[in-house]
């Protein structure tokens, strides 16, 4: 079994927002709802998003198994199981979570036919990055991979040391944000 992670090249990001359109036009999020922060500017662009742990505090926190583990890594939260309590946000040291508390839209009130095709969120629900799960089980990139214009993102199997996702970690000693919390996170950076 696979277990997916991502690098992202901070070198070659140029803090386009393509992934923010990319993740917005594949899962239809509602006004003010991201999945990350794309980026959160400073002297480096910096996206950051859910980093899937192996060990996921917001998993151990959450109290109706909403929020779970797949078995290649993915964390997903379940919108059916979710009461919408934040627990998970409070213990996400990324803030890689929003609290979705209202029907939202960006036209007048009304949802758009793009927005009524694929929202299908509840309300006063949390929500994250799942790394487009559906795509990958199609066996697509996630939507923010497959739309930056650099290919500063990688996706692949972090198990497989012939997976370039591997390969780019190892050759270019990517590290993860926060390793100092044991949460083993799978989303690695490279540069700044």
């Amino acid at each position: 079994m696979a277990r997916y992670g991502m690098v992202i090249d901070l070198n070659i990001c140029i803090g386009c927002n393509a992934c923010t359109m990319a993740c917005k036009a594949e899962h239809a999020t509602p006004p003010g709802v991201f999945y990350g922060k794309y980026p959160a500017a400073r002297r480096v662009f910096l996206p950051v998003l859910c980093n899937h742990c192996k060990a996921p505090a917001c998993e151990e926190v959450c109290p109706t198994g909403a929020t779970s583990k797949r078995d290649d890594g993915i964390v997903t939260i379940d919108h059916d199981l979710c009461i919408g309590c934040r627990s998970c946000m409070e213990a996400c040291p990324y803030g890689a979570r929003t609290f979705h508390k209202n029907e939202a839209t960006y036209y007048f009130n009304e949802k758009t036919p793009f927005e009524e095709m694929k929202q299908e969120f509840p309300d006063g629900i949390v929500m994250k990055c799942n790394f487009c799960a559906d795509r990958v089980d199609q066996g697509l990139d996630p939507a923010c991979v497959q739309t930056c214009p650099t290919e500063c993102r990688i996706f692949g199997d972090l198990d497989d040391p012939q997976s370039k996702v591997a390969q780019i970690i190892a050759e270019k000693k990517a590290r993860p944000l926060l390793a100092e919390k044991g949460l083993e996170p799978s989303v690695f950076y490279v540069g700044s």
